[in-house]
């Protein structure tokens, strides 16, 4: 079905604007990496101080996980009564209180409930941040979420350095954790004036299962018992969008290659192609490097490319290099089917979120807890495989993962950047109030080409 065209309202050429607006918004990417990293590599640590073992310890990861990931239905209504940047402001505040009270709680119950308060906040910041961006996409009419998915790296690669600073002038972990949030609240006081304030969304962008969700509620009123629950949590997970669901399955199989590559490359390595200790740190190595890489250049292959095109390529590159790799057999072949898999889904994520922000609230929460989901579960999948044949096996699992995101993503219309923000970010009016105008005319196809004027420039 053809698409109203949207018509064209210039952005204000304020300069630096849009960097000054985008530096903002990674500051919150920042943030998250930085908080997350930082009560990790302090593992050891509390490890020693609760008397831990492997599997007391791996529990205490889960719980952050599984805090994030049943954070969906939370978020999905904080997102519509605060918006993403009030909502962004107050997890990001609860992160930072995260670092004290955990250094405080004085036994492991105590720890795990702190830490799975982290990962609802890590739920509710990771939507509220991802709003923002593809607002300021909508906005500008530019490419900016891989860059800034790209900062997330940045800010655990600023806390890994911080503990080892750390680690040299004392071993005390609440001293640690008072200096890391400190530093939190001053990144957070930097990017708060220039976050974009939400507008109440006008009918026409509204989110696709929410309009559908007001009707019904009307006839739920004359419901009774039990079937209005049931009727109203079947609609509720429906309204989501087809599309949104589509999404969540790319999402899944994304984190799930992620997340393995993470956990299983260094293992891979030495007990499948006999790497040596000291080599088999380059599998995650290789992957971070990559991807890092590959999001600092993404926003450019985003505009040249288009979103879809992008998930296409990339997923493709990423399941058929690892393919090949595994084939081949050995360290080095291994290593460069790691460097694909950094490359080809470094910029999956952020266009998935781009897109999803493009279907409402929430259907950016429900991608975002897929995405928890799928780094969770991902992990425990290979092992499970590889515990019953072998690691090769298992990382051809992930292989298969990889390009199971492209065969998802085919069934997505995609959007342009500029229909995302309706839904999930107003026009920012709160800051210095440049910037507030829509970008973006050109069309983007199923196929990722783009038709139509080219991104509007500040």
């Amino acid at each position: 079905m053809p698409r109203t065209p949207v018509p064209r309202i210039p952005v204000p050429r304020t300069p630096g604007a849009f960097r000054r607006d985008q530096l903002a918004i990674a500051a919150l990417f920042c943030f998250l990496g930085f908080q997350y990293a930082t009560w990790v590599s302090r593992l050891p640590a509390l490890k020693d101080r609760f008397g831990l073992d492997e599997t007391r310890l791996g529990l205490l990861l889960m719980v952050c996980g599984v805090g994030a990931a049943v954070s969906f239905p939370l978020v999905a209504r904080l997102m519509r009564q605060l918006g993403s940047r009030r909502l962004a402001l107050w997890s990001a505040l609860a992160l930072a209180a995260v670092l004290p009270a955990l250094s405080a709680a004085g036994s492991y119950p105590l720890a795990l409930l702190v830490v799975f308060v982290d990962g609802v906040a890590v739920g509710c910041l990771n939507v509220a941040m991802n709003a923002q961006g593809a607002a300021l996409e909508a906005r500008y009419g530019r490419a900016a979420m891989a860059q800034l998915h790209a900062t997330f790296s940045a800010g655990s690669l600023a806390a890994a350095l911080l503990a080892s600073g750390m680690n040299a002038v004392t071993h005390t972990v609440s001293a640690h954790f008072a200096a890391a949030a400190a530093l939190l609240l001053l990144l957070l006081a930097a990017a708060r004036p220039r976050l974009s304030a939400d507008e109440q969304t006008p009918r026409s962008g509204r989110d696709p299962g929410s309009e559908q969700e007001e009707a019904t509620g009307r006839a739920e009123a004359s419901e009774e018992g039990a079937a209005k629950g049931a009727a109203k949590a079947v609609r509720r997970f429906a309204g989501a969008s087809g599309a949104a669901l589509w999404l969540g399955c790319a999402m899944v199989f994304g984190t799930v290659t992620e997340g393995a590559m993470n956990d299983w490359s260094a293992l891979y390595l030495t007990a499948e192609t006999g790497a040596s200790e000291q080599l088999a740190p380059l599998g995650i190595a290789v992957v971070s490097v990559m991807m890092v890489l590959a999001r600092l250049l993404g926003d450019g292959w985003r505009s040249r490319l288009g979103d879809a095109r992008v998930v296409h390529v990339g997923s493709v590159v990423a399941g058929t290099g690892l393919a090949l790799a595994l084939s081949a057999g050995g360290t080095w072949p291994a290593l460069v089917g790691f460097a694909c898999v950094g490359l080809g889904m470094a910029t999956v994520t952020p266009c998935l979120y781009v897109a999803a922000a493009a279907e409402g609230p929430r259907a950016l929460a429900l991608v975002a807890a897929l995405g928890t989901t799928g780094l969770l579960a991902g992990p425990a999948l290979i092992g499970f495989v590889a515990g019953r044949t072998d690691l090769t096996v298992g990382m051809a699992v992930v292989a298969a993962s990889a390009l199971l995101v492209s065969v998802s993503a085919r069934r997505v219309t995609w959007r342009r950047p500029s229909e995302a923000a309706p839904a999930v970010a107003g026009e920012g009016d709160g800051g210095e109030g440049d910037g507030g105008g829509k970008g973006g005319v050109g069309t983007e196809t199923e196929t990722g080409t783009r038709t139509g004027p080219g991104p509007v420039e500040t």
